[in-house]
């Protein structure tokens, strides 16, 4: 029954949810208050009729002897007590200590087993309901005054009752009005606090359709509904600096790759060219055709490298390694033995500090190796590239200092950007993404990456990042 209410549930709309919610709890104050209302006169019509035949029960018990013989003479001005209504009024009776009847009014009332005993003395007084000609009487017995017995009084329970159901008819009439106007109220409700909800749904709609992510969405106030508005206007701008940056990386990547990409495609249509008609080999001498051979090993391989650090760059946060505590110094060292195979002309040293970092390690030894690989290409044959490892308070400073040349002033600012060659390297190998996957890196690792000039010449690059 359960699940059959919650796909129900799930099957309206918010507008819906919203009013049944109100009409569920306007019912239920509705509901509450007339609950208590209705219990409140029940038990104060019920107190009445308790406390009217106990002050007519004691006025008879205080003078029986009087009663025996019938009602009292009027008093002053002609007037009777109220209490001697006869038929019209509380019934009453006095029983002898033997329990029979020595005076009653015109209709008398039934000696019950309870009444015997307060005549007799054994008990205090005795409060039950009886029936009489078909109605509901509430009958009190308590002992006579004078000469023992007892009194016994009674009073009709039906214009209580028709008085309660007269009052609970209203209230349940009550309800349900207030229930149903409730039911309206909140339709209302409703509908006035969706406009914000209504008016951010079109605004994203009209995102989605015309995929024009420079449009925020309007924003009005500072509640729930302006909170999400800001949220949605950042998300926004999120996806609209991903996709620059997304189509960015395409046109860069499709300029960087149609250089080799058409320098192989040229040697190839060469040698195909050769090889279909042996008489023009003479054009092409061994010693060319192993040079064109050994550019196209070259170019393959430098394509390859491209592509992965294309992957590198574009990958996408759910496809990373987890990431975990990392003694850094031994991602240093690997990385330094890498590059110290790779360029055996270079030395590299190495001044180390134990430091934990939580990151990547593979992610951090490849941002290790582009740094250290492009200190080495710029140092000379017999260069020295040391790497210092420091603790700076909650952050550890990683500094790979080169003997190259250096980096010109105009040129520092950018060569983190993707793709980006100084005038000094574009004759030599590369694409331009090393520092920018270096930088990157940093970035996810909460760390920054600097470069500058190194003294007397070279270049530093400091890597800096959170210490655990």
């Amino acid at each position: 029954m359960r699940g059959v209410f919650a796909r129900w549930w799930r099957r309206r709309t918010l507008h819906d949810r919203l009013s049944l919610l109100v009409t569920a709890a306007v019912a239920a104050a509705v509901l509450t208050v007339a609950g208590i209302a209705f219990a409140a006169v029940f038990q104060i019509q019920r107190q009445q009729l308790r406390s009217q035949l106990d002050a007519d029960a004691r006025s008879i018990a205080a003078q029986p002897d009087q009663w025996r013989d019938g009602p009292p003479p009027a008093g002053p001005g002609g007037r009777r007590d109220l209490r001697f209504r006869r038929d019209i009024g509380p019934r009453w009776q006095v029983l002898g200590r033997d329990a029979a009847v020595s005076s009653r009014s015109t209709n008398g009332l039934p000696v019950t087993e309870g009444a015997r005993r307060v005549a007799a003395g054994q008990q205090a007084q005795h409060q039950e309901e009886v029936e009489l000609d078909g109605r509901s009487y509430l009958m009190l017995t308590v002992p006579a005054g004078r000469g023992g017995g007892a009194v016994q009084v009674a009073v009709d329970q039906g214009p209580a009752n028709r008085t309660l159901t007269v009052f609970g008819l209203l209230m349940a009439a009550g309800c349900v009005v207030g229930t149903g106007g409730a039911a309206a109220l909140g339709r209302t409700v409703a509908r006035a606090g969706l406009v914000p909800v209504q008016q951010l749904t079109k605004a994203v709609e009209d995102v989605a359709v015309t995929m024009d992510l420079n449009r925020p969405v309007p924003i009005h106030g500072v509640d729930e509904i302006a909170r999400l508005g800001q949220s949605v206007n950042t998300m926004l701008a999120a996806i609209d600096a991903a996709r620059r940056s997304q189509r960015a990386l395409v046109e860069d990547a499709g300029h960087e790759l149609r250089t080799p990409l058409t320098s192989i495609r040229t040697n190839i249509e060469l040698l195909l060219a050769v090889e279909r008609q042996p008489d023009l080999a003479h054009r092409l001498p061994p010693e060319e055709r192993a040079k064109l051979l050994r550019d196209l090993e070259a170019q393959v391989g430098e394509l390859a490298a491209l592509t992965t650090e294309l992957v590198e760059l574009a990958r996408e946060e759910t496809a990373r390694e987890p990431a975990e505590d990392v003694e850094l110094t031994d991602v240093v060292g690997a990385a330094v033995d890498r590059v110290r195979i790779r360029v055996p002309s270079v030395t590299f040293g190495t001044d180390l500090r134990p430091v934990i970092v939580h990151g990547r390690p593979n992610e951090l030894e490849r941002m290790l190796v582009n740094v250290l690989d492009n200190a080495a290409k710029w140092s000379p044959p017999g260069g020295v590239v040391h790497t210092l490892l420091t603790t700076d308070e909650d952050w550890c400073v990683l500094r790979i200092t080169d003997e190259g040349p250096g980096i010109d002033a105009d040129d520092l600012p950018h060569v983190f950007d993707r793709f980006y060659r100084a005038p000094a390297a574009r004759g030599m190998p590369g694409s331009g993404l090393g520092l920018a996957i270096v930088a990157q890196t940093a970035a996810q690792h909460g760390g920054t990456v600097t470069a500058g000039p190194n003294t007397p010449h070279g270049t530093v690059v400091t890597i800096r990042l959170p210490a655990t």
